[in-house]
């Protein structure tokens, strides 16, 4: 019997390699939180580099969980998990509101345990949601998926800070367009295996590439220790206070609508869609995920839309292959000097690459959306104006600045705000009143403002 590519095992170098490839990818998304956290809270260099290492450490063992599974725990798809940037905001805010600073970290852990065990008790319910995304939602939400990341790889592609003298300089903006040039070419020109990690050639030839314009550094690597563990409650015993607990349950929610999403996209991306049962035992392993995460200093894990670029670009959809990726991040969290290695990786080497991945992910997001009946007129209004919705924290980052902090959370995240822009219309277009009674939606129209023929007016 013939095994599907999802749960397919490759050889061991190729699925080191590969595994290594997706980290490398997500690295930057997981160490931005702790790093921005702890600055927030003043921690030391040596407590920044534990919440870090504690966080990848923890990225890893939920990226277990959702790829290998336990029980109805885990989609068993290639899907990495790592801490949520929709958590920076509000765990920013509880470091404020915390008069003691050594308090903030055991705050934030208290209520990211909370909000995971109730996420997980929600998963079966919030699964149902499953049958309001046909084609012309999916598609659209993997679009904005892919569309939303692209600036952060154009962020990185500037530098790693924005105060820095050099950010955007012509050298930064050199390399990140030497290394997508490298990778494009190997793309191109090579086959097989070294055309499948074409992604991770490209990170290690940037890298060296940067070395003589001194945007190489090996700091990190000469000052981590070989080995460290995070310790259980390391910052203190968690505590539990509402306001905190409420602010976190908010991001659950928007991180569980973006995992629905983002399932659902790779769902199509490796031939084998996620059902209803599939995205409740995904959404359980983001959750369960997140409830166990501050047991060793780490916070909410959710997807990583990026690592479903590589996805789509490599077609390598073998679970195992993550899974592996997953090993290395425990790895890395045991292992100070070995996370270090990535970190050599200069920011704008990170950036040329990242345009090919965050931009695999949008031209997914449009060949569903070519399945999706586009020649109706009620789908490409649906899709048009959902598009629009889901740019406008991007293109106009200060558009909801009067709105309470709460309902930023849920606002400044494009994704979040297309996919229910995408969901309602949808519903409304093509279920409600008079597009479920008469099929109007099914007439065809060159554009969406096309006028409609005078006899079918009644």
């Amino acid at each position: 019997m013939s095994v599907h590519p999802v749960d397919e095992k490759l050889p061991a170098l190729k699925m080191a390699t590969t595994g290594l490839q997706h980290v490398a990818a997500m690295y930057a998304g997981v160490v931005a939180p702790p790093l921005i956290v702890g600055a927030a809270i003043g921690l030391t260099a040596r407590d920044l580099t534990f919440l870090t290492g504690a966080c990848l450490f923890t990225a890893g063992l939920a990226t277990f969980l959702q790829t290998l599974g336990v029980w109805r725990i885990g989609a068993r798809l290639p899907f990495v998990n790592g801490v949520t940037f929709a958590g920076v905001a509000p765990m920013t805010a509880i470091v404020a509101a915390t008069h003691d600073k050594s308090d903030a970290l055991p705050v934030i852990f208290g209520a990211v345990i909370v909000a995971g065990l109730l996420g997980f008790l929600a998963a079966p319910f919030f699964s149902k949601a499953i049958r309001f995304f046909p084609p012309v939602v999916t598609g659209t939400v993997i679009t904005l998926i892919g569309v939303s990341l692209l600036p952060v790889a154009f962020g990185w592609a500037q530098g790693p800070n924005p105060g820095a003298r050099d950010y955007g300089s012509t050298t930064n903006l050199g390399l990140a367009a030497a290394t997508l040039a490298i990778v494009l070419l190997l793309r191109r020109f090579t086959r097989g295996f070294v055309k499948q990690v074409a992604v991770l050639l490209g990170l290690v030839a940037g890298t060296l590439v940067a070395i003589p314009f001194g945007a190489t550094d090996f700091t990190p690597v000469a000052d981590a220790a070989v080995v460290g563990f995070p310790t259980p409650f390391h910052f203190g015993a968690p505590q539990f206070q509402l306001a905190a607990i409420l602010s976190m349950c908010v991001v659950m929610v928007v991180s569980m609508t973006e995992s629905t999403a983002d399932m659902l996209a790779l769902g199509e991306i490796v031939e084998r869609p996620a059902d209803e049962r599939t995205i409740a035992a995904g959404l359980r392993a983001d959750t369960l995920g997140s409830a166990l995460s501050p047991l060793f200093n780490g916070f909410t894990c959710s997807a990583f839309a990026q690592n479903i670029g590589l996805v789509a670009m490599t077609r390598i959809r073998s679970r195992y292959v993550v899974a592996t990726g997953g090993a290395f991040l425990v790895l890395m969290g045991l292992c100070p000097m070995a996370a270090s290695l990535i970190a050599v990786v200069p920011r704008p080497v990170l950036g040329g690459a990242g345009v090919v991945l965050f931009g695999s992910v949008a031209a997914s997001g449009i060949q569903t959306l070519a399945k999706a009946g586009l020649d109706k007129d009620n789908n490409v209004l649906i899709v048009a104006v959902s598009l629009a919705v889901g740019m406008i924290p991007i293109t106009a980052p200060e558009f909801y600045h009067a709105f309470p902090e709460t309902a930023k959370i849920v606002l400044d995240s494009g994704i979040s705000t297309g996919c229910l822009a995408a969901v309602v219309l949808n519903l409304v277009f093509n279920h409600l009143g008079r597009g479920a009674r008469d099929g109007r939606d099914a007439r065809e129209v060159t554009h969406p403002m096309e006028a409609v023929p005078a006899q079918s007016i009644s």
